[in-house]
């Protein structure tokens, strides 16, 4: 399973080049990509979106949020922070549902680094 970030959807759908483009297109062709609720939302809040993308998002499998996400999830953003590392709280909510999921997360933001690092997180692409 394919966790598709915001910022390598928006890659895919502006018909940009990459790794992380490349698996995107895989990921649907192959019905293995699946969203983050929290990337549904980023996704869904740009005020210039498309109907058409609009509804390609919402065709989309979002991860459901399992029991105790949030409390793993806000440990999982003070380790980082812990540390003196930067920890988004969109970024720390869509790595912890990776992780509750094993999903590999296909991104081109590199903030995910530090997910993977301190947590394991599955990264797919990275630019």
């Amino acid at each position: 399973m394919l966790c598709l970030d915001t910022s390598s959807l928006i890659a895919y759908l502006q018909g940009d080049r990459g790794g992380d483009v490349e698996l995107v297109d895989q990921a649907l062709f192959e019905n293995i990509g699946v969203l983050s609720p929290v990337t549904v939302t980023e996704l869904l809040s740009d005020p210039r979106l498309s109907g058409r993308v609009r509804q390609i998002i919402l065709e989309l499998p979002t991860l459901p949020i399992t029991d105790g996400f949030w409390t793993r999830a806000g440990l999982l953003r003070a380790r980082i922070l812990r540390g003196g590392h930067k920890a988004r709280l969109a970024d720390t909510l869509i790595a912890q549902n990776c992780l509750d999921h094993e999903a590999t997360l296909v991104t081109r933001d590199t903030d995910f680094g530090i997910f993977k690092r301190l947590a394991g997180l599955r990264l797919a692409a990275s630019l």
